[in-house]
């Protein structure tokens, strides 16, 4: 399998991202994360999507850090600083989990609050259920686990099919498409840094591929057993979806009346388009600090199980 690395040079100078970089081997293959705040603060663990990395969080992991909690924002395989299987064929849904879970287990880590968007939802969700005993509360902005029972918008199709052959797939302008501000030439330019060439981009024109669309889609299964245990999920359950994203209008919705640890919880409706990290960063973040606050001042045994 022939593995591409971005040139690090790729990275240097990035506006707004100090942070140091941290390696682990997954079968094989090199995952970056950032890893910020005391070591000993309980874990929040940000999960980036399609088609953004680690990036994405860099205005919100500094103030979560300081709040005392340690941000632990991987790369997905294919994204970022990770490496990139340069076969499209390399990458499946259970490829990512497995990733994922590799990371998990590597950094033995426990009393995680999970953050996801995006495919950072369908993989994150999946995590916090198959390793629920490691999570203690789960953060949702603009994501969703499918199943394939559900039908799709005609919109996403179309996103899909431009993703797998399109011989255009320019990654700044996909993300500012989803955002309500402009972005700068600068953070343009860190979005697309992790791919110099167009072989680079194997992962982000297979995520939209990977989404279950079709009752007996080879993740539909594993995706409806995480439900499972999500339904009977009593842990701290909050949405933070944004105003302005037509892909997962109504999802926050849907999983509070499913969840029953939504039940209670200060949703929240931020201001931005899909990728509300842009939008709104510091009130995404201070919405888990809230909640976290929250889980630390209540009395043992009232907040979680």
């Amino acid at each position: 399998m022939k593995v591409l690395r971005t040139p690090e040079s790729r990275f240097s100078r990035l506006l707004d991202y100090p942070f140091e970089p941290h390696y682990v081997d997954v079968n094989g293959l090199r995952m970056h994360y950032v890893d910020e705040g005391p070591r000993d603060g309980k874990p929040v663990l940000m999960l980036h999507g399609e088609p953004s990395w680690s990036y994405l969080y860099r205005h919100m992991i500094p103030v979560c850090a300081a709040a005392g909690h340690r941000v632990i924002a991987p790369d997905l395989i294919g994204f970022g600083k990770s490496d990139k299987p340069a076969d499209r064929n390399a990458y499946n849904y259970q490829s990512h989990m497995d990733w994922l879970q590799s990371l998990l287990d590597q950094l033995d880590l426990t009393d995680i609050t999970l953050v996801c968007q995006d495919w950072g939802s369908l993989l994150g969700l999946r995590l916090a259920a198959e390793n629920d005993a490691r999570f203690r509360a789960i953060v949702v902005g603009n994501g969703m686990l499918p199943t394939g029972d559900q039908p799709v918008p005609r919109a996403f199709q179309l996103w899909k099919n431009f993703a797998l052959y399109s011989p255009w797939f320019p990654i700044a302008r996909i993300i500012n498409s989803g955002t309500f501000r402009t972005l700068g030439p600068d953070e343009r330019r860190a979005y697309d840094a992790p791919f110099p060439g167009k072989a680079y981009k194997a992962g982000a024109r297979m995520f939209p591929k990977l989404v279950p669309v079709t009752p007996d889609d080879p993740a539909s299964d594993a995706n409806r057993r995480a439900w499972q245990v999500l339904e009977q999920w009593r842990k701290p359950f909050l949405t933070t979806f944004s105003n302005g994203d037509p892909i997962t209008r109504g999802g926050d919705r849907y999983m509070q009346e499913r969840i029953p640890g939504a039940a209670g919880q200060p949703h929240q409706t931020l201001t931005g388009g899909h990728f509300l990290q842009e939008d709104s960063p510091v009130a995404f973040a201070n919405a888990i600090n809230a909640l976290l606050a929250g889980l630390d001042q209540a009395p043992s045994g009232s907040g979680e199980d």
